[in-house]
């Protein structure tokens, strides 16, 4: 493996070094700005690191797994070198399987996938859409949204200890309880109010009432360590492309037994383990029981190899750096808002709620996609607006009925017209000060002076007016 050696600095360094960092855009109002990436929480910039280790790997790319060729046994021994490094990232139990997936959202719906008959579900309204909907398949309870931590395991609490039996369960082996199986399924961090959630203290309660429990890490794993075996969960899901290794990869880890005794998520080549034709004209097929089950076809070998450089750029760098330097420009955006009369900060457990950095507020007076679009093309900032693929828990903060259908992206309204969505400001281990510092300034000039530009929606999206 010498011949894949990184060529970027290892060392570490504030703010960690991320591709983009050194590209303009052009302003409406002339003249062009060094872009501000604030939309980490949506996808955040490739690692420097990661994208060298791609680059180095590259030349000998070669099919993963069964091949004969020297470069087929390279890439093979790549991709399964990542698996470990993954499983040591997220601190698994030895027992675990780590199946490299497309995305979170791919994760959760193959576990969904898993379930076992006459499992029950219970997510909170809080999660984001790819943990809130992949779950329509089995009995499902959605849990209203808790206005602390304490009031999370309460809620959790009384709804496991008030579940009925599944029809004609029976009691299975690996800690189910009497009822039959469940699941519960919980975000680490919010991706709308960046607040984390309190999950050893819910993975306790789970456990208690014979649950499992599956933590969504798409949001927690960049900004923190995640630690299985300390945790206590069941199986946690993260994406690359929010860990700094955008190139279309996830992970799901965790308990390997629901994942053995389940049809493969797809039915193909490297899922199966012997194919034999039947004299009927049929085909009888013995699968895998190890992770390949679950990843027919060709595996996406640079999107795993990419994750695992990500999760060693991230280790070495170390976290306790990495979330203080962090914490800091949480305090500095939050400052500023808070000098903004006009900003309300979203939040579900208050100012003092320990938080990565992802921060989601409304402007009084504004319409929000009007606010992000007059960030982008007067100051260069890329910020995010609409619903965040949670609509019932933004609309709930913003006062609406959860209930309510929406869309995500800017909604038909004019310019000042309130809506029910909010503005997000997301950023991390790549996000340089100045960046922070430009939003809180442009924040403040926009609600002290205006746009200085007009503004029309087009195709659901509110944009500079350059007709005049």
């Amino acid at each position: 493996m010498s011949v894949l050696t990184a060529a970027a600095d290892q060392s570490v360094r504030a703010p960690l070094p991320v591709l983009g960092r050194d590209v303009t855009v052009p302003l409406v109002t002339g003249g062009e700005v060094a872009y501000a990436a604030l939309d980490y929480a949506a996808s955040a910039p490739a690692l420097q690191r990661v994208w060298d280790d791609v680059a180095a790997y590259a030349p000998y790319y070669g099919s993963v797994h069964r091949g004969a060729g020297y470069l087929s046994q390279l890439s093979t021994e790549l991709f399964e070198n990542a698996r470990g490094t993954v499983a040591g990232f997220l601190d698994c139990r030895e027992e675990d399987q780590v199946v490299f997936t497309r995305s979170t959202t791919d994760s959760l719906n193959l576990l969904a996938a898993a379930l076992p008959g006459g499992c029950q579900v219970f997510v909170f309204e809080t999660e984001h859409h790819a943990a809130l909907l992949p779950w329509r398949g089995a009995r499902v309870t959605c849990l209203d949204a808790p206005d602390s931590p304490r009031r999370a395991v309460e809620i959790l609490e009384r709804a496991l200890a008030g579940r009925a039996p599944s029809p004609g369960s029976r009691p299975r082996p690996g800690g189910e309880g009497p009822d039959g199986p469940a699941l519960v399924c919980v975000t680490g961090a919010s991706n709308v109010t960046g607040e984390l959630w309190p999950v050893r203290e819910l993975a306790a309660v789970a456990h208690a009432h014979g649950a499992r429990i599956v933590l969504d890490a798409a949001q927690l794993a960049p900004h923190h360590p995640v630690s299985v075996r300390d945790l206590d969960v069941d199986w946690v899901a993260f994406s690359g492309h929010k860990l700094y290794a955008p190139f279309g990869s996830g992970v799901l880890a965790g308990r390997a037994d629901w994942l053995r005794e389940a049809e493969p998520y797809l039915a193909g080549g490297g899922a199966s383990r012997k194919v034999t034709r039947r004299a009927d004209g049929g085909v009888d097929v013995e699968w895998h029981e190890t992770a390949a089950r679950h990843e027919a076809g060709s595996p996406n070998v640079i999107g795993a190899y990419a994750i695992a450089s990500a999760c060693k750029a991230l280790t070495e760098a170390g976290f306790d750096a990495l979330v203080a330097r962090e914490q800091h420009l949480v305090r500095t955006v939050r400052e500023g808002l808070a000098d903004v009369p006009e900003v309300r900060i979203l939040s579900l457990f208050g100012d003092d709620a320990p938080r990565v950095g992802v921060i989601s507020f409304v402007v009084e007076g504004w319409n929000s996609s009007h606010f992000a679009a007059a960030l982008s093309a007067e100051y260069g900032i890329g910020v995010r607006d609409g619903l965040f693929c949670a609509h019932p828990l933004v609309r709930t903060l913003l006062g609406g009925d959860p209930q309510a259908q929406g869309e995500c992206g800017a909604p038909e309204a004019a310019p000042g017209e309130r809506a029910l969505n909010a503005i997000r400001v997301s950023f991390g281990a790549g996000t340089p000060d100045e960046h922070v510092e430009r939003f809180v300034r442009a924040v403040k000039e926009l609600v002290r002076d205006g746009a200085r530009w007009s503004y029309r929606t087009q195709d659901g999206r509110c944009v500079p007016d350059t007709s005049a």
